[in-house]
């Protein structure tokens, strides 16, 4: 059964990753309480979760703000990414199955089927996206780097930006993901981990590209 804070550590973290809090808003107990439904205490739980995954920070009066990540800060959780991501993979096509091969395909073509009009359907996308990740990440079957990677594959600076991202970016993430079923249909953890790091770096940089011309266009530059 869900808690109450569960419940709220979810509403907050959505409002969050959409962007309906953006970077530096002030986090007040009492609106987000009546937002939730809830009391004051599973608020508090929850901030407190949400700042173990980065998601806000906290001030030494104790007052709560959603986190501002810089470029810098993103490339960091990147690389990091890409060195446990690669790592996960590496286990996940050592133990695969034929079960969640299956799944993989299944989310991989609704990936697509997402991207493959005029207007990319970033939401499902995204929404696809971060299944296929989750699948590969379950599928290597460590808690251990489930914990590690959960705060670094969902920042919510990432998901904004996304709706940002050329054509091209789109379509070789897709491409990656087929590559890496290769790879898993292989058995080949090497060949995966090769993948993965190299998908993830490449993410980074369609990343940097897409929050550079944001802030070239909120700056008027042409």
């Amino acid at each position: 059964m869900t808690t109450a804070s569960d419940r709220a550590y979810d509403t907050i973290r959505a409002m969050i990753l959409s962007g309906e809090l953006s970077a530096g808003d002030a986090l007040g107990e009492e609106a987000l309480a009546e937002r939730c439904g809830v009391s004051r205490t599973p608020i508090r739980d929850a901030l407190r979760r949400l700042e173990s995954d980065l998601l806000i920070r906290r001030t030494g009066t104790q007052r709560s703000f959603v986190s501002d990540w810089s470029l810098g800060d993103v490339g960091d959780a990147f690389e990091l990414r890409a060195m446990l991501e690669g790592y996960a993979a590496r286990r996940a096509a050592e133990a695969m199955t034929e079960d969640v091969m299956a799944q993989l395909r299944a989310c991989n073509a609704a990936i697509g089927a997402a991207i493959a009009g005029q207007k990319p359907d970033v939401r499902t996308f995204l929404d696809r996206n971060r299944e296929f990740h989750a699948l590969v990440l379950d599928a290597a079957g460590s808690r251990r780097l489930t914990n590690l990677l959960t705060a670094l594959i969902e920042q919510p600076v990432v998901w904004r930006t996304a709706h940002h991202y050329s054509h091209e970016a789109f379509q070789r993430s897709h491409s990656e993901h087929n590559d890496l079923l290769s790879a898993f249909e292989r058995r080949d953890g090497v060949w995966a981990e090769t993948v993965m790091m190299g998908h993830i770096r490449r993410a980074f940089h369609a990343y940097s590209d897409a929050h550079k011309g944001m802030t070239e266009r909120e700056r008027g530059v042409a």
